[in-house]
């Protein structure tokens, strides 16, 4: 995932009531593969392998301008998308058997997930983000580094971070 704390200040108080794997620990991000391999699993040679894949990647800027949903979540779409399509792909390419989402859906959609919860809570989410977020500009962010988190202890702890380079 890629940690993007500059959104804290504008989703973090929503992400809190309404996703609940904010309560887990989760901080406001970019997904970048999930599922991966299970923390037991995750040896030396596999953080080599996507630390190997991901120094190739040059940092970036992005924005978190645009509000969508899914069927299940509301969230901001992070622009441009490819850079973290790129990043999906290459991991992908290394590690088939864990395509995104388990491969239950056709595209790669690079977003930052506000709210998990039915119409109602995502259409007062969607009202207070509206509301919160710098007009035109939306969230300016950058992404510097890749970070792989686990939830062995029913909380999500960061395991390993790859830095992208300059």
């Amino acid at each position: 995932m890629v940690n993007v704390p500059e959104a804290e200040p504008y989703v973090g108080a929503l992400r809190e009531r309404f996703d609940p794997v904010a309560k887990l620990g989760v901080p406001a991000h970019v997904t970048v593969l999930y599922p991966f391999i299970p923390p037991e699993r995750i040896t030396d040679a596999v953080v080599r392998k996507v630390r190997d894949i991901l120094c190739a990647f040059a940092a970036f800027e992005f924005r978190l301008a645009r509000i969508a949903r899914f069927p299940t979540a509301l969230y901001l779409a992070a622009e441009p998308a490819q850079p973290f399509i790129g990043l999906t792909e290459e991991i992908v390419r290394a590690f088939p058997e864990y395509p995104p989402y388990s491969g239950q859906y056709d595209s790669i959609v690079p977003h930052l997930t506000v709210a998990q919860a039915g119409t109602a809570e995502h259409d007062v989410a969607e009202a207070e983000l509206i509301a919160a977020l710098p007009p035109r500009v939306g969230i300016e962010a950058s992404c510097n580094e890749v970070v792989l988190i686990e939830n062995s202890s029913g909380h999500w702890e960061p395991m390993h971070s790859f830095r992208l380079t300059r």
